[in-house]
């Protein structure tokens, strides 16, 4: 077991539930992992939320509650800069994985499957939102034994937050995992008029992916991201761990069941949404060995990334 002992008291995020196109069939192939080294954090379902919701939303008004604003939280966007970006989204020696925007121009609209980010390798990419609002250091642990299990997965910070803590975003990308922008302060994207909405993406984590909050993108807000440098990710698998039944998180249990219960279309060159402040990470030992059984393998990781993310994916 892996340091991951200590116990954090954490907020949690609001997906709308999404309907999708049915997705193509396929097949799978399989991956050995080992899943020990993760360990479990305790979970207060007590905390006050820290993501806002939609302007409009049921219990929310597209802002941070007051409880977040305790937190380091504003300045300016993560660092950017680096030496070794090559343009291929590998990083070379003495690359520190931030460059100016925009990264790299997004692929054809018709081409490029948003629900699947790129991903035509036939494995499962693992993806991780938000942020772990009193562990910040929580993301390069849980980064450190992806890592460990030869592992590539995707980390979308709150640019806000993620301003503070500037090397989160390199240890990350050193660590061989691509991270994207999940906007500035998780607002909802068409919500905003156009000055806020280019802030709320510009501002953000420097990248060439971006997840708007609550997978809500319309054509005014792809176009705008396209202008500035990203392709829209959002997934094909809801872990709904955000969730919370009678006032408790969702369970490890139900999590893993999510992803386990998926159909092969969502499977197969599919990915997974979960968070960091969640019960989501706890549960990755037994989604990879579920996945695993059923013949699928996750994105392989080969080591340290820019902030360019290649199309089609390298998983």
């Amino acid at each position: 077991m892996s340091g991951y002992g200590e116990v954090f008291r954490r907020g949690r995020g609001r997906h709308r539930r999404r309907r999708r196109a049915p997705l193509k069939t396929a097949a799978a192939v399989s991956a050995l992992v080992t899943c020990s080294a993760f360990a479990v954090h305790a979970v207060d379902d007590d905390q006050e939320d820290c993501v806002p919701l939609p302007a409009g939303a049921k219990g929310g008004r597209g802002d941070l509650p007051a409880w977040c604003h305790g937190h380091r939280a504003g300045g300016a966007p993560a660092g950017k800069g680096g030496p070794g970006d090559t343009g291929d989204g590998v990083a070379r020696d003495g690359d520190s994985g931030h460059r100016d925007r925009p990264a790299a121009p997004p692929a054809p609209e018709g081409v490029y499957d948003r629900e699947r980010c790129g991903n035509t390798s036939g494995r499962v990419l693992l993806t991780l939102d938000d942020w772990p609002y009193n562990d910040p250091e929580r993301s390069v642990r849980i980064g450190a034994q992806l890592k460990a299990q030869g592992i590539r997965a995707a980390f979308f910070l709150i640019g806000k937050f993620a301003a503070q803590y500037p090397q989160i975003t390199r240890q990350l990308r050193q660590q061989g995992h691509w991270v994207g922008n999940h906007s500035y302060t998780h607002r909802h994207l068409p919500s905003l008029d156009d000055d806020e909405l280019h802030d709320e993406i510009h501002n953000g984590v420097a990248g060439n992916l971006l997840r708007p909050p609550y997978g809500d993108a319309g054509e005014r807000e792809r176009e705008l991201a396209a202008e500035l440098g990203f392709r829209i990710c959002n997934w094909t698998i809801d872990t709904h761990d955000w969730e919370k039944t009678q006032g408790h998180a969702r369970s490890v249990d139900d999590i893993r069941a999510s992803v386990r219960d998926a159909t092969p279309e969502e499977k197969r060159n599919g990915v997974v949404l979960g968070h960091l402040f969640s019960n989501f990470p706890d549960a990755l030992p037994d989604i990879v060995s579920d996945l695993q059984a059923q013949g699928y393998q996750v994105c392989r990781n080969n080591g340290p990334v820019t902030e360019k993310v290649p199309y089609p994916l390298d998983c």
